[in-house]
């Protein structure tokens, strides 16, 4: 943008009193625009003792020793991003009903080549094994409509409406939070309610409280408090105490559309547009919670209780590895606030290199005694994330990464395949070395060795967003998300990969992943 052209935006923006966003904020976002966002280096996949820790067995004790202790002392918060609708989730199955006015399970079989008809039919298929089978029989038969019988004469249109709209369960416009997942001889679970039982079997105090948060969006607080409240309810009769808190993504973080040459875009009565900045803009949520170690995971990733076990023995873990490298770090800046000596520096230049394989500057040795000291303090004193990695088998996802920036400084990542240059046969050489990927469970440690929240803003690195082409109104845009919070949004933080199995990862994208034995009752 032209000087001119700033000044005459901010001159406007300066008069809108009801915008939530700075004026230099927007010309900085305007700016990403023009720019673009770069593609992030890396310099090799991060594999087991070259970027991921693998935790010995005979440490595995300790480690969740240290966890039930911070448990105890109430310094942990299990953080749920749930805000996300359950759209595409049923992606497929809205798909089919455009192909004609009532749609037969014939038809489908017939259009075997188009993977949405192949998504519908497995589904209905196996209609009986989904947890809200019994909710949308019942609803069906309200309806005068007998689900077997509909199946059976292969008019399956009114099956679909009843899972999609508001006629009926009206699961493609619910969170997906609010979706019943799991199916239990007491009753069908939702996905909320996993969470809420993980809670009180791995992130409870000897007290039986947990504390539990979940980012929502607004139009659906009430419904999700209404079932928030009678789960609360029913646990509390089980004797466990839940604290939970409820966030939205908060409208200043969101971004300035842009027209496809780079100019703010408007509508029709010339305001701004401005939109949601995805997942990235819950680091404000992170950051306005009053907590000390916070444990991440997805809304959609859970299973069934009879696989739970090996999920909360690796979230204790991480937990419990989190807590021992924090006291470390913690007693090293306690030090170096005190007093500064050789044999320091030593002590800490060993423990960075092998615990959290950090490497320092290059002209370190020539910098003076108060450089040094203020370089180690800045060096340690960040928050810091301990992050399960899985064997990537397969499955698709950001993956843990060393990475170089501008500056020639070497780190571990997190990169999604979009922040990659995969035209660079080099760049997509090391993408596809990678042995591992990243399922978001992570144990992140926010506060000092004073006990004071850090500013997660300073931590981030605003050129990790990513621009993607919308339309409005019939017309092109561009839009900008900010740093995702798992990769840019974290990236100056202390990072330190760990391996955990396979089975701490089992999402549900897409409706028939509930079909999948994690998500299956136990055959007896």
């Amino acid at each position: 943008m032209k000087k001119e052209e700033i000044l005459l935006l901010k001159n406007e923006l300066s008069k809108d009193t009801g915008l939530d966003i700075s004026p230099e904020k927007i010309v900085e976002q305007l700016k990403l625009f023009e720019e673009g966002v770069p593609f992030l280096k890396l310099v090799k996949a991060c594999k087991i003792n070259d970027g991921i820790k693998h935790i010995p067995e005979e440490d595995k004790s300790q480690l969740m020793e240290y966890f039930k202790e911070a448990l105890n002392d109430q310094r942990v918060i299990k953080f749920v991003p749930a805000s996300g609708a359950a759209t595409r989730m049923f992606k497929k199955l809205h798909a089919v009903l455009s192909y004609g006015e009532r749609v037969t399970i014939e038809e489908l079989e017939r259009r075997n080549a188009d993977e949405n008809a192949v998504a519908a039919v497995k589904f209905l298929n196996n209609i009986t094994r989904f947890a809200f089978y019994k909710d949308l029989k019942e609803c069906l038969k309200k309806n005068g409509k007998d689900i077997l019988r509909m199946i059976e004469l292969g008019d399956i249109t009114d099956i679909l409406i009843f899972v999609l709209d508001e006629r009926g369960l009206n699961y493609a416009n619910l969170p997906k939070g609010c979706i019943k997942f799991h199916d239990y001889p007491d009753g069908a679970r939702t996905a909320f309610e996993e969470h809420i039982v993980e809670a009180v079997n791995y992130a409870a105090d000897k007290n039986k409280r947990a504390d539990i948060h979940f980012t929502i969006s607004p139009e659906h607080e009430n419904s999700i408090k209404h079932l928030l409240e009678e789960l609360k309810t029913k646990y509390k009769k089980e004797g466990w105490y839940l604290n939970i808190g409820l966030s939205f993504q908060n409208p200043s973080t969101n971004t300035v559309a842009a027209t496809p040459d780079n100019k703010p875009f408007r509508d029709e009565n010339g305001r701004l547009i401005f939109r949601p900045a995805g997942h990235g803009a819950l680091l404000k949520n992170l950051n306005e919670l009053n907590g000390d170690i916070i444990m991440i995971k997805n809304i959609d990733n859970v299973v069934q209780d009879h696989l739970k076990e090996d999920t909360y023995k690796f979230k204790r873990i991480l937990g419990g590895y989190l807590v021992e490298i924090q006291n470390k770090i913690f007693a090293f800046l306690n030090e170096l606030e005190k007093n500064f000596d050789e044999k320091l520096i030593d002590r800490i230049e060993a423990f960075g290199r092998s615990e959290l394989e950090l490497e320092l500057r290059s002209d370190f040795i020539s910098l003076s005694i108060a450089e040094k000291k203020k370089y180690l303090f800045e060096l340690l004193n960040r928050p810091l994330r301990v992050c399960g990695m899985v064997r990537r088998e397969g499955h698709a996802g950001g993956g843990p990464f060393w990475v170089e920036d501008g500056q020639g400084n070497i780190s571990r990542q997190v990169v999604e395949n979009t922040q990659i240059d995969l035209n660079d046969s080099e760049q997509k050489k090391i993408f596809e070395d990678a042995t591992h990927f990243s399922p978001v469970d992570f144990v992140c440690g926010i506060k000092d060795y004073k006990g004071n929240n850090f500013n997660l803003d300073k931590y981030s690195n605003p050129k990790t967003g990513l621009i993607t082409q919308k339309s409005k109104d019939g017309k092109e845009l561009k839009a900008l998300e900010l740093p995702g919070l798992w990769n840019g949004g974290m990236y100056y933080w202390l990072t330190v990969f760990v391996e955990v199995p396979l089975i701490t990862f089992n999402p549900v994208k897409e409706i028939n992943d509930l079909l999948e034995p994690e998500h299956q009752p136990e055959l007896n």
